[in-house]
């Protein structure tokens, strides 16, 4: 990763109109966590270049003592992925889930010359059989890139999701117009993208003008707020 990085403080609202999508850079992003409208915890998310046209990406959120019992509030998740063409293709992924007394840990393969992806580890027996990629597959954490990278006003976009030994079809509609996020006393000028085949669960990403990660992300479960992500920083390549 470039060094030295440079503190970019988002105290400024930015323009209304949504940008063409940033290529990919790295940084590093922090955020705090709530859950149900509650100050929980907080997270951080980094994206940093390996070899050749590798990358990966880090998800780690971490809750308050009073919140730690919360699997969805104390997990690290992680994706080497490659960048190449502009898609964003995954290459092994891990995900660790902690609880008191408890922790989960399961680790996925992407095999791209035979087409299938497998997880082992802590995970139910029928979802370590191999699964068969397609062109355009990624893991649930490259959404928070791929976003990024295609939301336009008005605009419909498909992922399909293959991770943890599942597969899921996932349909986002991004507003027509931004509207205003406000994290304390920081505001942000976003568009809403909001998964439309969700059901009762559902990830709501804003994304802002110029900002490489998403400056909220909330999961709402039964109509209700669950982990709510909100971006207080980021630091980025100079």
């Amino acid at each position: 990763m470039p060094s030295p990085f440079h503190s970019l403080l988002l105290g400024l609202a930015l323009a209304g109109v949504t940008a063409p999508a940033l290529a990919l850079e790295p940084f590093v992003a922090s955020y705090q966590a709530y859950n149900e409208g509650k100050l929980a915890g907080s997270a951080s998310m980094k994206v940093a270049p390996r070899t050749g046209s590798q990358w990966q990406i880090d998800l780690n959120v971490k809750g308050t003592r009073g919140f730690a019992r919360l699997a969805g509030l104390n997990i690290e998740q992680s994706t080497v992925f490659d960048a190449a063409g502009g898609q964003f293709r995954p290459i092994s992924q891990a995900t660790v889930r902690r609880a008191v007394f408890m922790g989960k840990r399961m680790v996925g393969t992407y095999d791209w010359n035979a087409r299938t992806a497998q997880w082992q580890g802590d995970i139910k027996k029928e979802r370590r059989a191999p699964l068969p990629l397609q062109p355009g597959d990624m893991s649930a954490l490259l959404m928070n890139l791929a976003v990024i990278r295609d939301a336009a006003p008005g605009k419909r976009l498909d992922y399909r999701v293959v991770d943890n030994g599942r597969i899921r079809e996932y349909q986002y509609q991004v507003s027509p117009e931004p509207e205003t996020v406000t994290v304390d006393d920081l505001s942000y000028s976003a568009l809403r993208v909001s998964r439309a085949n969700g059901g009762n669960d559902e990830t709501i990403f804003w994304v802002a003008d110029g900002v490489p990660t998403p400056v909220r992300i909330l999961q709402r479960e039964d109509g209700q707020d669950g982990v709510d992500l909100r971006l207080v920083e980021y630091q980025g390549a100079p």
